[in-house]
Order: structure tokens, then sequence, then C-alpha cells
């Protein structure tokens, strides 16, 4: 692939996974041309999503933050494309689910910000960090997808 090939971290939070919008989310991502690369359901813990959050800490809203990311699964993915940050970004939506476009993932299927349905990296070095905290290199695959030449034109 390109040099603008990227990875980003997408978690589905416990309000998706209990509403069943796995599938659906994933979807939207395939649908799109994006590669899942790694997937897995987690239980991370208190101690793992402070981490993970690490940069809201000071925030009033951060110890009910923790508490509702804690209080499910959390579906944790990594996909792989080129600017595949920044339209990860466009297919959610804004984080205020009724700021978001409708055909959104946020404005199809969430109402209020503490339930945004899911989570994803804001720039590339973020999601270098995430991916690193959520997964180990060993869980990670590396292919070419049979779509790929249908996605991407030759340079």
């Amino acid at each position: 692939m390109s040099l603008t090939t990227e990875r980003t971290f997408i978690a589905i939070k416990p309000d998706g996974v209990q509403r069943g919008l796995i599938g659906p989310i994933i979807t939207r991502f395939e649908q799109r041309g994006f590669k899942l690369i790694a997937i897995k359901l987690v239980t991370p813990g208190k101690e793992h999503l402070e981490k993970h959050y690490a940069d809201l800490a000071g925030k009033p809203f951060f110890p009910g933050l923790i508490e509702y990311m804690n209080s499910g699964p959390i579906c944790a993915m990594i996909w792989e494309g080129r600017e595949v940050v920044k339209t990860g970004r466009i297919l959610l939506g804004a984080t205020n689910p009724l700021a978001s476009a409708p055909g959104t993932i946020r404005g199809d299927y969430a109402i209020d910000v503490g339930r945004n349905v899911c989570h994803g990296s804001d720039a590339v070095e973020s999601a270098e960090k995430e991916i690193a905290l959520w997964f180990q290199e060993s869980e990670i695959t590396s292919y070419k997808a049979s779509q790929f030449d249908w996605v991407y034109e030759k340079p």
C-alpha cells in the first residue's frame, strides 16, 4: 500500500455492544473499503481505562466515564487503510450525537454524549498509542485483502 496507509483504533463502547451494534458498525468500515486487522471483546478494567483516557483525567466527567466504560464488554478493533484515522472519525460522527449528521454511526445510533456508541482515534499519533495499549503485536494480522485492487488505484 502507499505511504498514506494508516491504522486506527476503534472501540465499540459498552452501550454499543449491549445494543447489538457490533455488526452494523463493522459493516460501515468494511463497506468503505477499510481492512479489519485485529478485533477482540474485552472488559479491560479501571486501570487500563484510566491509561486510555489519561488526557481527560482532570475533567469533572472523568470518574463517570471510567465507571461507564468499565460497565460491560468493549469491542476493540484495529482498522487499516488510506487516511483511515480521519475517515474513521467522519464515519463515527461528532462526539455529541445530536451534532452528528444522519448517516454517521453516532448520528444514526446515539442521542447522549455519555452513550455515544464508539471511540475512534483522533490522530495518527494517538492511534499508535491506543493500539499499543489495547493490542499486543501478535494479535495484529497482516494480509492483503482480496478487495484491495478494487478499492485502491495503482500508483
